[in-house]
């Protein structure tokens, strides 16, 4: 089993359940890793033998994408989405951040990390 990580993609979004964070958004923060058999990428050397990290990080686009209120919520959304279109992966930690966070206190980020293997 192999890795593969994305770190730190930088997405302006409108997730939050105040009215203001959906008006102006914020800042977030997504890492992401799976998990999977790369052994014959390895020996292959082509690009339809792995995960593509570009999929990966359009998933991660597309679902921050759609409003949520809840960092749960756009989180198993990037997973199940991922599941669903890459039958390669079969294991996802995916961690999504709110930089800044409308919180009333001076907090760097907020975060969730969710983690899901394939049944």
């Amino acid at each position: 089993m192999s890795t593969i990580r994305l770190k730190n993609i930088k997405i302006y979004a409108f997730h939050g359940c105040l009215v203001e964070e959906e008006k102006i958004g914020s800042d977030y923060l997504v890492n992401l890793s799976v998990k999977a058999d790369l052994s014959k990428a390895a020996a292959t050397d082509r690009l339809g033998d792995t995960v593509d990290y570009v999929h990966l990080q359009k998933i991660v686009k597309e679902e921050m994408g759609v409003r949520s209120k809840l960092l749960e919520h756009v989180g198993q959304r990037i997973i199940n989405t991922i599941f669903k279109q890459i039958p390669l992966v079969d294991f996802i930690k995916v961690t999504v951040s709110k930089v800044n966070p409308p919180i009333g206190g001076d907090v760097a980020e907020v975060s969730v990390t969710m983690q899901s293997r394939r049944d």
